[in-house]
């Protein structure tokens, strides 16, 4: 017999949405002021989220078991996968001694960390936003980063930063088609709002990026180019999004970002060059040949092209019709029931897990890692013993996402970001900045800007039309308030902390981020308050 979900379990709002919030206080409080390893938070946050959904909300425990097992496989796949991969291809370029080649070139390009940072990072970093999302695009940042020589603590909180405005038209778009789905309204519509809002966002994120890394002076110096990264991304997001839709709104915006900042650089320069800590260049080496340099970037020209083909909808599916493996959750699929004020009416919680594991992402990475090592010339048992070495290198990794997921699947089916975000729905005239701090939540629970649409946006609409606001407005800033979420979110973070070698270290890096995730989701939430009321 299905379960209805209770948003207000202990008769009032403000106390339920607090008990809601005890596995965001134990899960975020144990990896930043406890400090304790990711992997034991993780374990600690998914307790709490059972004690609250099954003791606090009336749950059925094996429903909230059930919960806790889909959230965990989902972390395995596709996300574990994506990481495992994207380590394994960063070992074997990284075993073959090509990242001193790749920064030698990339200094052809320009000398300055500044710059680089601002290539890879934002750039670079937003193509595979655009292409896969899931956490690739931290991945292989924070990846080329550790291996460009950037500390760890900032290859991690960097990549983090830099991989937020192209977060809501990620993967090819699928965080607003969810969010039409969800919602009822036109999906290029959506992407237009969305495309109304990101793009004043991608114009600062490149200024912001690098007054984190260094410093208000620093950022001075290179301004020029912090604009013309901003500008090249800011204006093709705007049109793609508003004339064409969703699809290709980063990936498009993102190889013009490239190209145009490659080119700014090489027609202009700071007057001081500056590296870590010192401010100083490095001394110049001797230049490598166009071989060495094809041979050292081939891995990841490749990674671009067979992501962005796994992420092309005709081959998704063709690969999808030749693998996918649909299985509804025992004890939970359709037996959790989603009611109002949430929804318009109550319906049942669906619980699929697909085990698509030709079209996941992970494995166009494993495939693209394979190639890379044919072009890099590795032996059949050095690629063996780089994989089995990353395996061992990121289980404890694997076993933190899984725990992580288990948490927001809990909370999803437990009615525990219901109750959440219907506090925030309490906010009357303030809604519209509230809104988009409710996609904040949303991702920073989910670690998805799609889930976050699809768990929220339909009581964005709801509560914009009771309030008198654009359903139309608040839809979409629950999509554009999520991607700054993006940055704190527990997985995201493992994420980074596996890719730069310094796992065990997520507080440090949940610190280094925090006040930048606020900061920019609360400038968002005054951008929608001036679109509700004034524009």
């Amino acid at each position: 017999m299905p379960w209805s979900q209770a948003y207000d379990p202990l008769g009032h709002w403000l106390p339920s949405a607090l008990l809601a919030a005890l596995p965001i206080f134990v899960l975020l409080g144990s990896l930043a002021f406890l400090k304790l390893r990711a992997h034991w938070a993780a374990l600690l946050g998914l307790a709490a989220a059972l004690l609250a959904a099954v003791l606090g909300f009336g749950m059925p425990a094996g429903r909230g078991a059930a919960a806790a097992a889909f959230g965990a496989a989902y972390g395995l796949f596709p996300i574990g996968w994506i990481i495992l991969n994207v380590i394994f291809l960063y070992s074997l370029v990284d075993g073959m001694g090509h990242f001193r080649t790749i920064r030698t070139s990339l200094e052809r390009i320009t000398r300055d960390r500044r710059l680089q940072l601002l290539l890879i990072a934002f750039s670079f970093g937003a193509f595979f936003e655009g292409a896969a999302g899931f956490g690739t695009p931290v991945a292989v940042s924070a990846a080329i980063l550790i291996g460009l020589g950037f500390t760890p603590l900032a290859a991690s909180g960097l990549s983090l930063i830099a991989n937020t405005a192209p977060v809501a038209f990620g993967a090819l778009g699928t965080p607003i088609i969810a969010l039409a789905g969800v919602t009822g309204l036109d999906v290029r519509a959506l992407s237009a709002m969305v495309g109304r809002q990101l793009p004043l966002f991608s114009l600062i994120i490149p200024f912001w990026l690098v007054w984190a890394y260094a410093g208000f002076r620093g950022m001075l110096e290179v301004w020029p180019a912090l604009a013309a990264a901003g500008l090249t991304f800011a204006l093709p997001q705007f049109l793609i999004s508003n004339f064409h839709g969703p699809w290709l709104a980063d990936v498009g915006a993102a190889v013009l970002s490239i190209a145009g900042l490659a080119g700014f650089l090489r027609l202009w320069s700071p007057r001081r060059l500056w590296t870590d800590g010192s401010g100083e260049a490095p001394e110049k080496e001797a230049p490598p040949s166009r071989g060495q340099i094809g041979r050292a970037w081939a891995p990841w020209l490749i990674l671009c092209l067979v992501v962005f083909a796994w992420g092309v909808p005709g081959i998704k599916r063709a690969l999808d019709g030749l693998s996918a493996i649909k299985m509804a959750v025992p004890g939970l699929d359709g037996l959790v029931l989603r009611v109002p004020p949430v929804v318009l009416a109550a319906a049942p919680e669906p619980a699929i897990f697909s085990l698509n594991w030709l079209s996941a992402t992970g494995t166009g990475i494993f495939l693209a890692a394979l190639l890379a090592a044919a072009v890099m010339g590795c032996s059949l048992r050095f690629i063996v013993r780089a994989w089995l070495q990353t395996l061992k290198r990121v289980r404890f990794s694997l076993l933190t996402v899984a725990a992580m997921m288990a948490v927001g699947f809990v909370t999803r089916y437990g009615g525990l970001d219901a109750a959440m975000g219907l506090a925030f729905a309490r906010t009357g005239v303030l809604y519209p900045f509230f809104g988009a701090m409710l996609g904040w939540l949303g991702v920073a629970l989910t670690g998805s800007d799609t889930s976050s649409n699809v768990l929220f946006g339909s009581l964005q609409t709801i509560t914009a039309r009771q309030l008198g606001l654009d359903p139309l407005l608040m839809a979409a800033a629950n999509s554009s308030g999520g991607v700054m979420g993006k940055m704190i979110d527990a997985q995201s973070i493992v994420v980074a902390s596996t890719a730069t070698r310094w796992y065990g270290h997520e507080g440090e890096i949940l610190r280094y981020v925090f006040f930048h995730s606020l900061a920019l989701a609360g400038l968002m939430g005054l951008l929608v308050m001036l679109q509700a009321y004034v524009l």
